[in-house]
């Protein structure tokens, strides 16, 4: 995974920021743009993304099942509340999510629509949906805490996926998301993170809590496990073992243990509903412009995946770039 950031990128106080993530079996690109509106720090942004992937998993690899996705998302976001040492945000977003999914191909020279979950006769799904969210935000010395609730109403317009029985365009979600960081020393830092989503219905897989990969629980492949509710707890502790002054540089070990659940509200759960792991990351830290981060993670529960992947054997990498 890498990410590349421009700041003030046509000189009005905008940011440009590009994206790009693979793994076996997928891939994507993402791109947002914000924009300042007002002098209260306002912003208007649109971020478009685009990803494929196909399922390589035995025994279901050879069915060639394979799916295309495109979202899109304008927001407007206020902050309401700005002091030196905390913030409060509002914001509003309009989103859009279009997937197509297809197999058989390599079987029969014809594609043919893949009945995923949601999806209409022809193999696809169109989600249309206002997101509301509020973002806390509080510094005081020597830690941050933030928190961010947003409540997602999916909606019967501009040709949504609409199906006799759900889950479609018609949903409603609620998720809730927070951090601590506590600095401890010059360059070490203890972090705890939680996330949670709770939801009225079966939900298609493009709004399902997913658990697995770098940013929910270490050591298991990207979206491991897939579900209408869920929730994920993290804590990590990042302590220096080299500085470079020359460059502004940071070398940080950095233990971690994950854990998260998934359910669904009215479908079967998952045989193995619970993922846990532990590990350790290297961060590397150049200033504010350049970190670079890979992770080991162990899996503590069962892991059903049977590929050899990098991903699947419990690494992860990513790079993030801000240039100005």
């Amino acid at each position: 995974r890498a990410s590349l950031s421009q700041g003030n990128f046509l000189g009005w106080g905008d940011r440009l920021i590009l994206g790009a993530n693979q793994t076996e079996g997928s891939d994507g690109w993402n791109i947002s743009y914000a924009i300042p509106i007002n002098r209260r720090n306002g912003t208007f942004s649109f971020a478009y993304s685009n990803s494929s992937s196909e399922v390589i998993e035995e025994p279901f690899g050879v069915l060639d099942i394979q799916s295309e996705s495109r979202s899109y998302e304008f927001t407007l976001r206020q902050p309401v509340i700005q002091t030196p040492t905390e913030e409060l945000a509002l914001s509003l977003t309009a989103s859009r999510r279009e997937t197509e999914s297809e197999f058989l191909a390599s079987l029969t020279g014809t594609a043919e629509p893949f009945p995923s979950t949601g999806a209409d006769a022809d193999g696809q799904t169109r989600i249309s949906a206002l997101r509301f969210a509020q973002d806390w935000t509080r510094q005081t010395p020597g830690q941050v805490f933030a928190l961010r609730s947003e409540l997602s109403f999916g909606l019967d317009a501009l040709n949504s996926t609409i199906n006799p029985i759900r889950p479609d365009s018609r949903f409603f979600s609620w998720r809730g998301q927070g951090q601590w960081v506590r600095q401890i020393g010059s360059d070490s830092l203890f972090l705890l993170r939680g996330d949670i989503q709770l939801a009225d219905g079966p939900l298609v897989p493009g709004e399902q809590f997913g658990l697995g990969g770098q940013s929910t629980i270490r050591g298991y492949r990207q979206d491991s496990l897939l579900t209408d509710n869920g929730w994920l707890a993290s804590a990590e502790f990042r302590v220096p073992i080299l500085q470079v002054p020359k460059v502004d540089g940071v070398l940080q070990i950095a233990p971690f243990i994950d854990i998260g659940q998934g359910w669904n509200p009215k479908e079967p759960d998952p045989l193995d509903s619970t993922l846990a792991s532990t590990g350790l990351g290297l961060l590397w830290r150049m200033g504010d412009r350049f970190s670079a981060r890979l992770d080991w993670g162990i899996p503590l529960t069962v892991e059903t995946s049977s590929g050899s992947s990098l991903q699947e054997d419990g690494f992860h990498f990513s790079l993030q770039f801000s240039p100005f």
